[in-house]
Formats: structure tokens, C-alpha cells, sequence
């Protein structure tokens, strides 16, 4: 059996409405040898008569009942379907999950977020905090849709748009020895404890290359995921730790913010979402809104 026109069953229903070829076709603006002719080849599509046609009216054969039963509710699911695309199309609904790491200082993109939501109130979104190893995974295991995270990414996995760089700065507390000095090298760190963000975030892999440049490993006394823990374990002597400018200067605690070099620490914090991986029209849509917006925030 071939695939059966939602055509044939449109027609096929409203003759059996109005039991008569002409009527049907006056109510569907077509010509009546047209509504005919669908029937016929609806016929024969199923190999049974579908109507009684020696009698004055159109009466439905036995054939032609059990049919009727399943072909409105064959068109109704259609009609729901177009509804339910056009929706989706017209960004009249739509959930977006995004991954956001909790180092990241989120102001500006909740912003974004909320004119985002302005335009198409009925989009929902789903933000979940993780660092960028584990947001990279859930994307490539389609988990999430998009996500913030700290480049370098595999590049054959994925897409991304690259919005902040900036140097890391070490964060001591006023009474470190090595609070008065603007600008140190990383070497000069070798004693120190380290307060670090777990293995699940970039920062730690970048942190501990930049140590072994120096010559050294961290002696790490710390780890969390959480940036505002760490200014409080600062400040109550229990180490140093080297942060984004970004999210450094948001600590309420009272620290110095020191310049590092040999080497310098950058990171680079990126939107990404996984090549050959289906994106809905509201991600689609959120993606190319929300690079606008950070495009014009960075020529501001």
C-alpha cells in the first residue's frame, strides 16, 4: 500500500458528512468530478468500496464505517501536528537547556536572557551549573543544547563562539607577604596551598600547566565548585588561589588581586553546541540573538 494523501481522507470525511459528491465538494471549494476522483483512488488505494452508490443518497458500505472511524482521527492529528510545527517555527514555544559554569560571572548573559524572553515569552529555558568538562559531555551526549565553557574544545565535536578573554589574576588575602607587589611570576607561588575548582572544570587543568611551567606542582589544600567559597577561604588563611578577572573582583572579601607572569595565565570563555547535532528553531534563534547581543556589548 502506498502512502495515503491526508487529502484523500479530508474529502473521503466530508462526502460521508454530507452523503452526496457535490455537496462535499461546495463546502471544499473543488469541482465535483475532483472530490470524486480522490474517492475513486482512495477506493482503489485500499481495494474496498467505500460507499453504497445505488441509492439515492451516499450511504457508507461496512468497509467504508470502519474507515470513517480512524480517518478523523487521522486528519485531527494532522491538523494538531501542522499546529504544533507552526509553533515551533514561529518561536511560539520551544525549552532550551543551557550549561553554565558557576565561575562565570553571569550578569550580562542573564540579561541577554531576559530580553531574549521579552521577544518570545512562551520559550522556556533550563540552566544548569556544571564546569566545562561535564558540560561538554552532556552536549555531546545530548543532554544539553548549548553551553558556556572555556576553550580550547575538541574542534571536530564541536561549534563555538568565542565572547570573553582575559589574563587570571592570584588572589591573596591583605596580609600575604606578596600582597603589596602588583605583578609576580608564577614561580614565586611554588610554597604556597592552592585553593582550586575541581577536575570537572578547565581552570583546574590550565591552573596546574601553568605551575608545571613554573616548575612546580600545586600543593592544592582545597577544592569546590563554588567561586564566592573560595574568597572566604582566603580570607580565613587558608591559601591563595588564581581566579578570572571577571569573577575576581565580584569577592565581597577584602583580597589583592596580583598580575601573574611565567607564564601568564588567559582564559577564553565560549557559547558552543555540537557539530552535526540537531538544534531547534528556539536555539537556533537564541543562538543567533544572543551572539548579536554580545557582539554589541563588546564594541560598547
Amino acid at each position: 500500500m502506498n502512502f495515503i494523501d491526508i487529502r484523500h481522507l479530508t474529502y473521503f470525511i466530508e462526502v460521508s458528512r454530507f452523503e452526496s459528491f457535490t455537496r462535499a465538494a461546495d463546502h471544499l471549494f473543488v469541482t465535483q468530478p475532483t472530490i470524486s476522483k480522490m474517492i475513486k483512488n482512495l477506493e482503489e488505494e485500499l481495494g474496498v468500496e467505500l460507499f453504497d452508490r445505488s441509492r439515492k443518497k451516499l450511504v457508507l458500505t461496512d468497509a467504508g464505517r470502519a474507515i470513517a472511524d480512524k480517518a478523523e482521527t487521522i486528519v485531527k492529528a494532522s491538523e494538531n501536528l501542522k499546529t504544533e510545527l507552526d509553533d515551533l517555527i514561529g518561536l511560539q514555544k520551544g525549552h532550551i537547556r543551557i550549561g553554565l559554569p558557576p565561575i562565570l560571572d553571569a550578569e550580562a548573559f542573564i540579561h541577554i536572557l531576559g530580553e531574549f524572553h521579552q521577544l518570545y515569552p512562551h520559550i522556556t529555558f533550563e540552566l544548569i551549573e556544571n564546569g566545562t568538562r561535564k558540560i561538554e559531555e552532556d552536549i555531546l551526549q545530548e543532554n544539553l543544547d548549548v553551553g558556556i565553557a572555556v576553550l580550547p574544545t575538541e574542534e571536530e565535536e564541536f561549534n563555538h563562539f568565542s565572547f570573553l578573554q582575559e589574563e587570571l589574576r592570584v588572589v591573596v588575602p591583605p596580609s600575604h607577604q606578596l600582597a603589596s607587589r602588583k605583578r609576580i611570576d608564577m614561580k614565586e607561588l611554588e610554597e604556597e596551598l592552592f585553593i582550586m575548582f575541581h577536575k570537572d572544570f578547565a581552570l583546574h587543568e590550565r591552573i596546574h600547566d601553568a605551575c608545571r611551567k613554573a616548575g612546580f606542582s600545586p600543593k592544592t589544600v582545597s577544592e569546590t565548585s563554588q567561586w564566592d567559597f573560595i574568597g572566604k577561604m582566603i580570607t580565613s588563611g587558608l591559601g591563595i588561589s588564581v581566579l578570572p578577572w571577571s569573577v575576581a573582583k565580584l569577592l565581597k572579601e577584602d583580597v589583592r588581586l596580583l598580575k601573574v607572569r611565567n607564564p601568564v595565565i588567559e582564559w577564553d570563555v565560549a557559547i558552543i553546541w555540537g557539530k552535526n547535532h540537531y538544534l531547534s528553531y528556539a536555539t537556533r534563534e537564541w543562538l543567533r540573538f544572543t551572539q548579536e547581543r554580545l557582539l554589541e556589548n563588546t564594541s560598547d
